[in-house]
């Protein structure tokens, strides 16, 4: 049976702010102006946390700037966690990503000594503690998304793509060692790498795939502002400068 909507005064119209991977021409417009200016103020990339400030302020929202949680940037009930990633060419590139979400420790949670002993049991602590920040999340929140730009080195071409950030059953997972001696969750049904664990840090990864849908664009290469015309614009003089 389908749950009715209700009217609830905590509630807000952003949660309707634009449909899953369905980004607004003018959102990519003030995205894409971003990278412009960063470009003319000598940027060769960026990093998470830019790219963050970027998504909030082209969307009108608020970065929490927060290393803990999966809601980096957030306007009223909707939350994102902001993911970038490097590639040679970001419209042609076809192959799985993956995402390093963050650290989940087994040890910290579980009390676990011996992570690679029984990678089985430990992989289900993994998504058991995924499932929980997921869970935490939701209790604020009323959309979760993970917002993921594909950079390329010059930082002049970009693809870009929203998913929604979800809970995973443990059990249709297995886990095994791999060559690096990393746990890696593996899809029962379909055989592919979903999940990498590194013990040695607690670094959860998640691989997914760029979908046909992604947002593709590019930016023309700006000039460089030049620093000492950009010094005199401002009226710098050198008692800007306090030795203390």
């Amino acid at each position: 049976m389908k749950e009715p909507r209700l009217r609830d005064s905590k509630s807000s119209i952003t949660n309707e702010l634009y449909p899953i991977n369905d980004f607004p021409e003018d959102v990519i417009r003030r995205i894409g102006r971003h990278f412009v200016y960063l470009k003319c103020v000598g940027r060769s990339d960026l990093s998470g946390n830019d790219w963050g400030d970027v998504f909030a302020d082209a969307i009108g929202a608020k970065h929490l700037h927060s290393p803990l949680g999966l809601s980096d940037v957030t306007l009223g009930k909707m939350a994102w966690s902001m993911k970038t990633i490097k590639k040679d060419n970001p419209h042609t590139t076809k192959a799985g990503i993956r995402l390093i979400i963050g650290r989940n420790s087994t040890d910290f949670s579980f009390k676990l000594e011996n992570p690679r002993e029984d990678p089985q049991k430990t992989g289900d602590y993994v998504l058991q503690i995924w499932n929980k920040r997921v869970l935490n999340a939701y209790e604020k929140y009323t959309t979760l998304r993970t917002c993921v730009l594909i950079r390329s080195n010059d930082l002049t071409s970009f693809s870009l793509f929203e998913e929604d950030t979800r809970q995973f059953v443990p059990n249709a997972y297995r886990w095994e060692l791999n060559k690096n001696d990393n746990l890696v969750g593996i899809d029962i049904e379909t055989d592919k790498k979903v999940f990498t664990w590194q013990p040695s840090g607690s670094q959860f990864s998640i691989h997914t795939h760029i979908p046909k849908n992604a947002f593709k664009f590019k930016i023309k290469e700006p000039p460089q502002l030049d620093k000492e015309e950009t010094l005199r614009q401002i009226n710098f003089s050198d008692d800007w400068v306090e030795i203390l």
